[in-house]
């Protein structure tokens, strides 16, 4: 079944006074581009979950994003106290001694030294298991994301498939008309340069069968053909091979592009062309299969 390199997952929760939010979103890469930012406290982790994100989304643009809130019943940023009233112990005494007035006196407190401090977190094991649920919580979703964009570039690929093939199936009611017009072509080329009474018309017809030989496209019918069926049955495998796809639209390109070289018929040369849109229109899609 094929996935699409587009994705989305968000997972959220509480820990103690921590509201600890995960997401992960990815877009289409030819190969795994993978951006990870998370609070410095877990980083001793992040080869793991880089890892993880790795083995289980294989290509695309991939951003995850960890983020922790406080809840406000916790804070990092401590207060000394002790430290605040000796300070305004020695300012208010300095005021008096000087006789100068004493302006927002906790605007000057904090701007001395050592008021205020940042309390580090350590790691914590249990906290990061927790993290780690949520990471799976987000690429369960994640996943489940890109199996419904897949599911959209299946019903894609098979109509656009189908219209090609219903575009081969027109080519061959014009066949006959296409080799008699070469071949009146031919002949009349040969009257007005030539002259009919000159030509030898065994040579003409051995010439004319040679020639026919060389723009038959029966093989390219067939190899058009079974391209497409090859397609289809790479789409329906279980795992996505958005690669492998890309690979055989090429071939698929070739043989209609050999087709519309060997032509020489203003109709088939229609569809042709109409063959080439639908094809161009699902490459622009399988850059964005997994």
């Amino acid at each position: 079944m094929l996935q699409s390199m587009t994705g989305f997952g968000k997972a959220s929760g509480n820990y103690g006074a921590k509201k600890i939010t995960v997401e992960i979103k990815s877009l289409n890469s030819k190969s795994c581009d993978l951006f990870v930012r998370m609070p410095s406290v877990y980083k001793e982790k992040e080869l793991d979950l880089r890892k993880r994100l790795t083995e289980t989304l294989d290509r695309g643009k991939i951003d995850c994003f960890i983020t922790v809130e406080n809840n406000g019943d916790s804070s990092a940023n401590i207060f000394n106290r002790e430290l605040m009233r000796d300070y305004a112990r020695n300012l208010k005494e300095i005021s008096v001694e000087l006789k100068l007035p004493m302006e927002d006196p906790m605007a000057l407190l904090m701007r001395l030294p050592d008021v205020l401090s940042t309390q580090h977190e350590e790691f914590d094991e249990a906290e990061w298991k927790y993290i780690h649920s949520l990471v799976e919580e987000a690429l369960k979703k994640h996943i489940q994301f890109r199996n419904d964009e897949g599911a959209g570039l299946t019903k894609e690929f098979e109509s656009r498939i189908g219209k090609i093939q219903t575009l081969l199936n027109e080519v061959p009611k014009f066949e006959s008309a296409r080799m008699d017009g070469i071949k009146s072509r031919i002949e009349t080329n040969l009257e007005e340069f030539v002259g009919g009474a000159k030509v030898d018309k065994n040579r003409f017809e051995q010439e004319l069968i040679y020639y026919i030989e060389k723009i038959d496209i029966s093989e390219e019918k067939l190899r058009l053909g079974q391209h497409l069926n090859y397609f289809i049955e790479t789409m329906n495998q279980p795992t996505s091979q958005g690669r492998k796809l890309g690979f055989i639209t090429q071939e698929i390109g070739r043989e209609i592009n050999t087709l519309g070289s060997k032509s020489y018929h203003a109709e088939m040369q229609k569809l042709v062309v109409h063959m080439k849109d639908e094809l161009e229109k699902m490459k622009e899609q399988i850059l964005n299969t997994l």
